[in-house]
């Protein structure tokens, strides 16, 4: 996969914004360290972490405690 796009990465999650929450997480984490689960070679922390997407090695796990988004946004903001 010479470029990775976000469509590639639609296939696996279906929803957009869901997909960059994910992606944003994942770079984070790549950031501080953890080990990609594909070959990175000189690649931004977001495009290994669209790249781990893609391949299916990165998913998303909804957890059902979650509650819905508004919960989540008045949490936060109550923090």
């Amino acid at each position: 996969m010479a470029r990775v796009t976000v469509e590639d990465c639609l296939d696996k999650i279906n929803n957009r914004f869901a997909l960059v929450i994910l992606v944003s997480k994942r770079a984070k984490q790549l950031l501080k360290g953890v080990t990609p689960t594909v070959l990175a070679k000189n690649n931004k922390y977001v495009v290994t972490a669209l790249r781990e997407v893609a391949s299916g090695h990165v998913n998303l796990d909804i957890d059902s405690s979650m509650g819905t988004a508004e919960q989540q946004v008045e949490s936060d903001l109550n923090r």
